[in-house]
This record gives C-alpha cells, structure tokens and sequence, in this order.
C-alpha cells in the first residue's frame, strides 16, 4: 500500500476514534465526579466512598481484557463498539439501582459501567495501528485530547443533569449517570458504523508474513520480554494508583467541608481536563524529547500534586483544582510515555491482546487505590492519602532505568508496526 493511502486510512481511523472520544469523555465523568458521593448517601459512612471507584475500574480490568482478546480476534472495531455498549447498560444500571436503592444492583452495575472507562482508554491504540513509529505517541495524544470536551463538560453539568433526574424522580447524584448511558451508547455506535476499513486488520494485511522478533526464533531459548513493556506497563500502574486513590477521595473531602456540589463539580472538571487537554502537546513532546524524560516529569508531577492537595486549605476551591489539575498532568504524561513505550515493544502480530492485558493490570491497580483510599481517608486523613499518593508516583523513576536499549533498527520497526 502507498505511504498516502495509508496516512489517508490513519487519518479517517484518527477522526472516527476522536468523535468517540469526546463522547466516552462525558460517559467516564460521571462515576468521577459523583460515584463516591451516590455510594456515600445509598450507603453512608466514608470508608465505603471509595468503593464505587474500587468497582467500576475491577470492572475496567474485565472489560479491557475482553475488549482486547476481541479486538486482536475481529479487529478494533467490534471490541470497542460493544466495550462502549456495555459501558451504556451499567449506566443505566446505576441510575435504576439509585431510584430502587438496591445496593446490589448498584455494585453489579458499576462493575458493568466499568467497561465503558476501559473501552475509552482502548481507543488510544486504535490510533496507533497504521501510525508511523516515530509518530505514535502524535496519535495516542490525538485521541486522548478528544476525551477533554466531553471530560470537562460531564462534571461541570452535574447541577443540571441533577435538575433534570429529580424532575424524573431520580436522585439527584444519579442525573450524571444519565448522561452517561446516552453518551457511551453514541461512543459505542460511532465506533462501530464509521470505523472502516478496521485500522488494525489494515495494518495486518500490510505484513505478508509478520514474524516475532529475533530472539523468539531461536531454538531452545525462549524470548524475553521486551524492557519497554515492563516499563512502560510499570509506569501507567503507578500513575493510575496515585491518580485515582486522591482523585476519588478529593469529592468526599470537599463536601465534609461545606463545598458546593457545583464547586466539587469545577475541581473534578479541571482535573478531567488536565488529564486529556494537555495531550495537544504531550504526545509531540513524548515523540520528540522520548519516553523516559516525560515519565520522569510524570512521577515528579504527581509528588507535586499530592503535596499540594495535603497542605491546600480545606475551605480553598482555587488549591484543590491546581492539585487536581497537577494530579490530572502528572497522569497524562505517564500514560502518553508509557503507552507509547508499551506500543513500541509490543510486534503486530500480539499487540491487541498484550495491550488488553496491559490495561487490565493498570484497571486493578486503580481499583486498589480506589478501595484503599476509602480506608485510608476514614482511619486516617486526606492530607495522608494526598502525600502517599504522591510519594508512590516516585517508586516510577528507578523503573526507567531499564530502559537504555538504542532505537529499534528499521527492520524492527517493521516488524512491530
């Protein structure tokens, strides 16, 4: 195939995954921004405001293995379509089990809910397939950006959809919810009517006889993991953990001190913001100055944001949205680097299903943080869990160091895209 009809083909897949995105970005707000507070008034007590989070990311971990075992099978298209659709129903789940108060329909559905964050974060490699190698991490940050508009417009409407559910009957901290069923559902159709030709079977079909790397073909030895997948896989569980176990807990610590709703809404807004909005500039930066000294940034960023959020006032909104908005950059930038390692060492032939598992280990390790942070915050502090957070970001830098193998020589690259 022509190098144009292949940046043609790249370009029309980059599109489809950016209409998407702007709609997962609203779906995935919602369980941010009011997840932990429905838990808290259906089920009272702080230690459980974590568990929403510790449940819709175990769900996330489900729902990325799924989507990637399907996705390397059938191609991107079928796997983030119906990743997406279920991401709708748990939705849905959520808003009956908070108008039927049914604790078990509630956790049921945001386990399904789930699905829809971890098919959000999927399409970023949708973008990758047909890119070039030293434009992936370009393509990664592309989509990602996309997630901003409706990332930031999801929390910042929790009032209005809260407004809305009453005049239904429905609980007000279920409104966003709503949105949410309607906004994973358009994701899930966009994705699966417009997304054609299937980037990753294109990219397959541009391989006559795709082969692993050398050392695999040599007898009697079996093949190493590439270092890049460890450390790339390393670097987006540690962010993920720090990321979500501050980010959950930062709505229950504003409310304790007499916070709007609106105002919990803006901070969440901005983080959701600092988490996508940056990816303008993230991904040129991670192509063009590399991998390791933007995940470096990464980990220093988040000890930056946990530091801020312990000592922030606890009645000043304008501090809680820099930390968050700290929180949200120091998570951009080790995902963008390390998704882009995880891309770069990862051959074609099990890339889907490698990335699949890769997200289920980062989901869990989110789902830890979220169910930690509930325990934490109730026999501890916010300012403990804010400066732990940050610390743990740190444990990232000393994984780097594994990575000093020079560029991959064009017939790897080859090979692995």
């Amino acid at each position: 195939m022509a190098d144009d009809a292949r940046r043609r083909l790249h370009l029309r897949a980059l599109v489809v995954v950016v209409i998407s995105q702007i709609f997962g970005g609203a779906g995935l707000a919602a369980g941010a921004t009011v997840g932990a507070l429905l838990a808290q008034d259906m089920l009272g007590g702080e230690s459980i405001a974590g568990l929403p989070a510790a449940l819709f990311t175990l769900g996330s971990a489900l729902a990325a293995y799924l989507v990637g075992r399907l996705s390397q099978r059938a191609g991107r298209r079928p796997g983030l379509a119906l990743g997406f659709a279920a991401g709708s129903v748990g939705a849905a789940g959520i808003v009956v089990a908070a108008v039927v108060s049914s604790p078990a329909l509630l956790f049921a559905s945001l386990l399904i809910y789930g699905s829809g964050t971890a098919t959000n974060l999927q399409a970023r490699y949708a973008g990758t397939d047909l890119a070039p190698a030293d434009r992936r991490a370009t393509a990664i940050s592309v989509a990602m950006v996309a997630t901003t508009f409706g990332a930031v417009a999801g929390p910042n409407a929790v009032q209005a959809a809260g407004g809305i559910a009453e005049s239904f009957g429905i609980p007000a901290l279920a409104g966003p919810f709503l949105l949410a069923a309607f906004a994973y559902g358009l994701a899930g159709v966009a994705l699966f009517a417009f997304l054609r030709p299937d980037p990753l079977l294109v990219a397959r079909a541009l391989i006559e006889h795709p082969q692993p790397d050398p050392a695999s073909t040599t007898p009697g030895r079996a093949q190493a993991p590439d270092r890049r997948v460890l450390v790339g896989t390393t670097v987006m569980v540690l962010t993920q953990v720090a990321m979500v176990a501050i980010m959950t807990m930062t709505p229950v610590h504003m409310r304790q001190h007499g916070h709007s709703l609106g105002n919990v809404g803006f901070v969440i807004g901005i983080h959701l913001g600092a988490m996508f909005l940056p990816s303008l500039f993230t991904g040129a930066l991670v192509d063009r100055l590399g991998r390791i000294p933007m995940a470096t940034a990464s980990g220093v960023t988040l000890l930056a944001a946990g530091v801020l959020a312990a000592t922030a006032p606890d009645h000043s909104t304008t501090l809680l949205a820099l930390a968050l908005a700290l929180l949200g950059l120091g998570w951009n930038l080790g995902l963008i680097s390390g998704t882009a390692l995880l891309v770069d060492g990862t051959p074609l032939h099990s890339r889907a299903r490698t990335q699949g598992a890769v997200d289920v280990l980062v989901a869990l390790a989110g789902a830890a943080g979220g169910a930690m942070s509930g325990w934490v915050i109730a026999t501890t502090s916010y300012t403990v869990l804010s400066l732990a957070g940050g610390l743990l970001a740190l444990l990232l830098i000393p994984s780097l160091v594994l990575v000093r193998s020079p560029p991959a020589t064009p017939s790897e690259d080859r090979r692995r895209q």
